[in-house]
């Protein structure tokens, strides 16, 4: 046995975790590795709307104690839910996470971007009992130039669209709690900020890679930004990290900040027309990529965004693993399973086992 994966059992195993989104394709992958280490993981999400999704499709509803299908919005039963589970630790996952999206519906992306974080936040306040907790916000939240700058957990925050202000504002919101309230009663609170991430499983729509494997049949990708350079990182990337951060909040830990970034290597910041060919010589696709026009007035979409992690390398060990190459070598790996009406939950496991036994390369050391 993986002697990292001995470690990570020591602490996670029989702890409980409710996990907020656990019907969404991160926190799908994330219950799946709790589950892989032990832990015992409650679900409160929304019922999958999509009519092909990896909750139902690698029938992960089994690895759960408990699953509430319920509004993050709903404060009466989120908090219900909460005390029925008793957990050690709650990481918020739920969320609405599309940019464009986020211009059709604003007012409801608002709600549940801040308000389902406050709603999360309270609850934790109010009841006293969970002292450890984790908020999964989003690269976005800076206030970005489209400049060449990897931003760090120091830089202002911002976001013009409402997807990316909902976010800087729950981050406001985390950093409110943790200095009005947290701080005060030993409750340890942090934030996480992740790239553009990728792999199995992912089935939304306006996202690249779900949108590639789409347009098999069409052979024409339709893609607003091709030029647009993102931190493409695959999804058990930044979920290790979010694994090593909560263990450091649960056994109290202080931090100067509790915001954290967990970016990809500097090499896999690449343009998504970058993403696709890479993808097309996996698959001897010749898909071709074609300019989509912006039909929304007053769009605004970022063009650059790169992250700086060397808060979670020096303060947690954590380092990310992977290129981009491997990165897309593996989602093709689960796609092709996917075809072939496969195991998608044993692939998704080999997957995470095959990560945890990967060592660290400290010559890829973050050095923004």
């Amino acid at each position: 046995m993986d002697k990292k994966f001995i470690e990570l059992t020591k602490f996670w195993k029989n702890k409980k975790v409710f996990l907020t989104g656990h019907t969404g394709f991160k926190g799908s992958w994330f219950a799946i590795f709790l589950n892989l280490l032990g832990a015992k993981v409650t679900g409160y999400s929304l019922q999958p709307t999509e009519k092909i999704n990896f909750f139902k499709l690698a029938n992960l509803n089994k690895i759960f104690e408990k699953s509430f299908f319920g509004d993050i919005r709903d404060y009466k039963k989120l908090k219900e839910s909460i005390l029925n589970s008793s957990p050690d630790m709650i990481v918020h996952m739920a969320a609405q996470p599309l940019v464009r999206l986020s211009y059709k519906l604003p007012k409801y992306t608002f709600e549940v971007n801040t308000l389902g974080t406050i709603n999360i936040l309270n609850i934790i306040n109010e009841i006293n009992t969970v002292k450890t907790g984790l908020i999964i916000t989003t690269d976005k939240v800076y206030a970005n130039n489209n400049k060449k700058i990897f931003f760090n957990e120091n830089h202002e925050l911002g976001g013009l669209d409402p997807y990316s202000n909902s976010k800087s504002l729950a981050e406001l919101t985390i950093d409110s709690y943790n200095n009005s309230f947290f701080n005060k009663k030993n409750i340890f609170v942090g934030s996480a900020r992740a790239g553009n991430v990728i792999g199995g499983g992912d089935f939304s729509d306006d996202r690249i890679i779900p949108d590639y494997f789409k347009s098999f049949k069409k052979k024409r990708l339709y893609v607003r930004q091709p030029n647009s350079i993102r931190p493409w990182q695959h999804v058990i990337e930044p979920l290790y990290g979010y694994l090593l951060l909560l263990k450091n909040l649960h056994q109290k830990r202080k931090f100067k900040k509790y915001s954290w970034n967990f970016g990809p290597k500097i090499s896999n910041n690449k343009s998504v027309i970058e993403v696709v060919v890479k993808l097309n010589t996996y698959f001897g696709n010749l898909i071709k990529i074609v300019k989509k026009p912006v039909l929304m007035k007053n769009y605004y979409e970022s063009k650059m965004l790169m992250l700086n992690s060397k808060k979670a390398n020096s303060e947690l060990k954590w380092l990310p693993k992977y290129n981009l190459e491997y990165s897309l070598k593996l989602v093709a790996d689960w796609y092709k399973i996917f075809f072939l009406n496969g195991d998608l939950f044993n692939i998704s496991q080999n997957q995470i086992l095959e990560y945890l036994k990967k060592k660290n390369d400290r010559s890829i050391a973050i050095r923004h």
